[in-house]
């Protein structure tokens, strides 16, 4: 079986900039730059290098991070509740497939229709205790990609060594039927062009994964994350998959400075 790196930039991102917010306070504001190496799922798509601008910023209520803003409806030191919004970078254009890996799927790239990214807004719950962390977040896309959504339950246990801050995490990402659909599966446009059907329903992504953060002096931080998810079938045998993958590993590392 192919393990292959996944292409959503949030997956890879994320865990590492949101162990540097729980350690910011308010006003704290950071700029950087990031890397983010992945070799798409998708088939013929290959290996991709993505720079990312990294973005934190902590308010009293409102912070950013990344691609998610959000508002702090609770924020207690053992629980939060936030409202986000954040940017679904799980796109695709069709040129961006390989013609002949997708003819050994059965699919003709040219009547292909792209997938766009999307917005997605939604709750997320943290409960904090000298246990671990829990989160659960729940998002649905408002942008009218997939009008799908997604539940995330995550826990994970952040520690430090020296002047390290480890969070080994565990979790699993439900799907919905039509987010799933719309970027594994095929759309009416498609079936009316002769591609045979694929609609795979709901689906649930399971991963574990590693995030440090690591001060330079008193401005600078260097930051990263590696995170290894178990696709299911519904993902793995979409014909617009690469044949036989299972799996996908995700890496991140940037650097960024406080101002």
């Amino acid at each position: 079986m192919k393990h292959l790196f996944l292409p959503a930039l949030t997956v890879v991102v994320l865990p590492a900039l949101s162990l540097q917010l729980a350690h910011a306070e308010p006003g704290d504001f950071s700029l950087g730059l990031g890397a983010a190496i992945s070799e798409s799922p998708y088939a013929g798509v290959g290996t991709q290098v993505n720079p990312i601008p990294l973005i934190r910023y902590e308010g009293e209520r409102f912070y950013v991070n990344g691609v998610t803003a959000g508002y702090h409806l609770i924020n207690t030191e053992s629980f939060a509740l936030d409202a986000i919004l954040a940017l679904q970078m799980d796109g695709i254009d069709r040129d961006d497939f390989g013609r002949r890996e997708l003819a050994r799927n059965g699919i003709n790239r040219d009547l292909l229709e792209d997938r766009d990214n999307g917005i997605d807004a939604g709750l997320a719950a943290k409960l904090r205790g000298d246990a671990g962390l829990l989160e659960l977040v729940a998002k649905n896309d408002i942008s009218g990609a997939s009008d799908g959504y997604s539940l995330n339950l995550e826990y994970a246990y952040p520690f430090t060594l020296g002047n390290t801050r480890f969070k080994p995490n565990i979790g699993a990402t439900h799907l919905s039927g039509n987010r799933v659909d719309y970027y594994y599966g095929t759309l009416n446009e498609e079936e009316r062009r002769g591609i045979a059907e694929y609609r795979p329903g709901s689906a649930t992504v399971s991963y574990v994964g590693i995030g440090f953060s690591q001060p330079i002096g008193k401005q600078w931080e260097v930051s990263g994350n590696l995170r290894y998810s178990a696709l299911p079938d519904e993902l793995s045998d979409s014909p617009l998959v690469e044949h036989d993958t299972d799996s996908s590993t995700s890496m991140f590392i940037g650097i960024s400075r406080k101002f």
